[in-house]
């Protein structure tokens, strides 16, 4: 299937004011993500969000609704908690790109995600919250006064009924504080870079993160994303698609400094929550995301490091509530804390096997 060859659901771009609600819908852990990678790796916050920058216009342009273009999460947390480095972050997202294009392409995901039980997929996303959670709370104990101020931006977020803006609302103080202490950030364009990952990157940790960040995205980038479209926008957009598209993003955005991406249902319905029905929502976030790459590098060079905790403990509590609602909890959790023991790719295995082992028991 050539995706470029067929642009759908294309039913007309609305630029108001609930699209600009709803393009910051997906910004709720896009941001805090990559501020965090950048923050803690030697990676470039401005390159990161240009490829958010331009994916979201072109998957937004090409299927003609507001689609989420996401971090991969398993390998941003892993590479954010020091278990991968950025050579082996981008050998594994061109892994992932490369299976999820070759499954989506011959529409084989559906076939692949039969055999995939839901509660391992939870036991994942449970090992990578876990791992987020310990990376913010010893980023947090590094100045507990800040960290106070922003668990207390935390609180007055959810006590005025706004959960998902909550991490957003956390950097924004941090952004403020980085600026106080800093001044405001001289302008600067990103220049463009070409590069292929370095050989030190091919590892068996590579290898095993891409395991944990396919099994993530199967269920949830590809499989939940599409039945959300069908259920909010009456739209046919298959898994096949969808992995499809997220292969070409992440084999054409890698090289050039970005992070390996996805589309996410969790982006989705924040896009939705906030308001967003059209593809103008992207095309809005885009012109945003790439309008902050023109300050990016001089706000994160300040940003306190406690505060950015904070921001990623929030970030794991839900990712963890999402692997936690299970129907299996003895498989989740025990594939979680595999997940955080020894990697996340060996859980996905294990926990497949032990999956597999029991139902042939019964």
């Amino acid at each position: 299937m050539d995706v470029f060859a067929r642009i759908s659901h294309r039913e007309g771009i609305d630029f108001s004011w609930n699209e600009l609600t709803g393009a910051l819908g997906d910004s709720v852990t896009v941001l805090p993500i990559a501020v965090s990678v950048a923050a803690l790796t030697e990676l470039s916050l401005a390159h990161l969000l240009l490829g958010f920058a331009a994916f979201q216009i072109v998957w937004g342009v090409h299927y003609g609704l507001p689609i989420s273009v996401e971090p991969m999460k398993a390998l941003a947390a892993l590479v954010i908690a020091g278990s991968i480095g950025p050579s082996e972050l981008a050998v594994a997202g061109l892994l992932a790109g490369g299976v999820l294009f070759a499954v989506g392409s011959t529409g084989t995901l559906a076939r692949i995600e039969r055999h995939v039980d839901r509660p391992v997929i939870r036991g994942v996303q449970l090992s990578v919250g876990l791992v987020l959670l310990r990376t913010g709370v010893e980023l947090s104990l590094g100045g507990p006064v800040l960290a106070l101020v922003a668990v207390g931006v935390v609180i007055g977020s959810l006590a005025l009924g706004h959960r998902r803006a909550s991490t957003l609302a956390v950097l924004g103080a941090g952004v403020a504080v980085a600026v106080w202490r800093a001044g405001l950030p001289t302008p600067q364009l990103p220049a463009l870079v070409v590069a292929t990952p370095d050989l030190s990157g091919v590892s068996t940790e590579a290898v095993g993160a891409t395991i944990g960040q396919l099994a993530m995205t199967v269920g949830n980038a590809a499989v939940a994303t599409s039945l959300l479209f069908s259920d909010y926008f009456d739209s046919e957009v298959s898994a096949d698609e969808l992995a499809t598209s997220m292969g070409i993003m992440n084999l054409l955005a890698i090289p050039f400094g970005a992070m390996p991406m996805c589309h996410g249902s969790g982006g989705v319905a924040g896009k939705y929550a906030f308001g967003a029905r059209t593809a103008g929502a992207n095309l809005i976030l885009g012109l945003l995301y790439a309008l902050a790459t023109v300050l990016a590098v001089g706000v994160i060079a300040a940003f306190p490091m406690s505060m950015l905790g904070v921001v990623l403990a929030v970030i794991a509590i839900e990712l963890a509530r999402t692997g936690l609602a299970t129907d299996d909890f003895a498989l989740t959790v025990a594939v979680g804390l595999v997940g955080v023991l020894v990697n996340v790719g060996v859980a996905f295995i294990v926990g497949i096997a032990a999956a597999q082992i029991r139902k042939q028991a019964l």
